[in-house]
């Protein structure tokens, strides 16, 4: 089970314009400092052109098409420099895109054949004006989702429902695929009115048997214990526990953005998987 191998499922490289400009040397020395035997390089590939109303944030949501066989290749030279040390696993963290599968579906089409790792993520709901970011910040959330939906019952019942659509589509993929930070939702959950944590039980309840049946496994992402509005890790303990019953694979990953963010959170998945 992967539980079993100390592995970061879930990095950021130089391509990520809301990172660091890091080269990602300085990333995989860190794991190897730590022990990780694998490392994910999991970057966000292009998206549809004008996929938020928002240009200045677009510019910084993903890399531009053109860079997408650029990161591929990079990637292929950090595996290449760093055999026999640590293995690294050639990813990307694709987005649940509503109403444009094609434009996902076009890059496997491409690249799949490269690909080890496919962290597939809820970022996006259609919302006021068009495809808004669930995790920008509290006050676009606000204005954008919150206003759009009216409730934030409402909001979470449309996010779940795309992580289930994620999962049915995830299932198909021939490489090893997860379901990125399936609790982003609660992100912002300290500025934002209360979220019904039945609710979430539920719907992630629900859920469980879907990964089971599909093959498609949990990044257990440890990034909201470091973002000060949330406080807790994007997957709860008990649906931890769920999931390790249920032979789910569960894959930690920090979501590091910077190089000293490599290993966030181990303890708490470590604590976690050896219960």
């Amino acid at each position: 089970m992967s539980t079993l191998l100390k592995w970061d499922g879930h990095t950021h490289t130089k391509f990520c314009y809301h990172g660091s400009s890091a080269e990602s040397e300085a990333y995989i020395d860190r794991a190897i400092e730590l022990g990780f035997r694998r490392y994910t390089i999991s970057e966000h590939p292009p998206l549809p052109a004008g996929w938020v109303p928002d240009e200045k944030l677009m510019a910084e949501l993903a890399m531009p098409e053109a860079e997408l066989p650029l990161y591929l290749d990079y990637v292929t030279s950090i595996k290449q420099k760093y055999e026999g040390r640590i293995e690294i696993a050639t990813g990307l963290e694709m987005d649940v895109l509503p109403g444009a599968l094609s434009h996902t579906e076009a890059i496997l089409d491409q690249y799949g054949d490269r690909l080890e790792d496919v962290v597939y993520s809820v970022h996006f709901l259609p919302g006021r004006g068009g495809m808004r970011c669930i995790d920008f910040t509290a006050e676009d959330f606000t204005e954008n989702l919150l206003a759009y939906y009216g409730t934030m019952e409402k909001v979470v019942d449309e996010y779940y429902n795309h992580v289930e659509a994620a999962i049915e589509w995830a299932a198909g993929l021939p490489m090893r695929k997860r379901i990125g930070h399936i609790n982003l939702i609660e992100k912002f959950a300290l500025k934002l009115p209360p979220v019904d944590e039945a609710q979430i039980k539920r719907r992630l309840e629900g859920i469980l048997p879907k990964l089971a049946k599909s093959g498609v496994g949990i990044d257990v992402n440890t990034a909201g214990l470091r973002v000060a509005t949330c406080g807790k890790p994007y997957v709860p303990e008990w649906f931890f526990a769920a999931c390790k019953e249920r032979d789910i694979p569960l894959v930690y990953g920090s979501d590091s953005h910077r190089p000293d963010q490599v290993g966030f959170g181990y303890d708490w998945f470590e604590a976690q998987a050896m219960r």
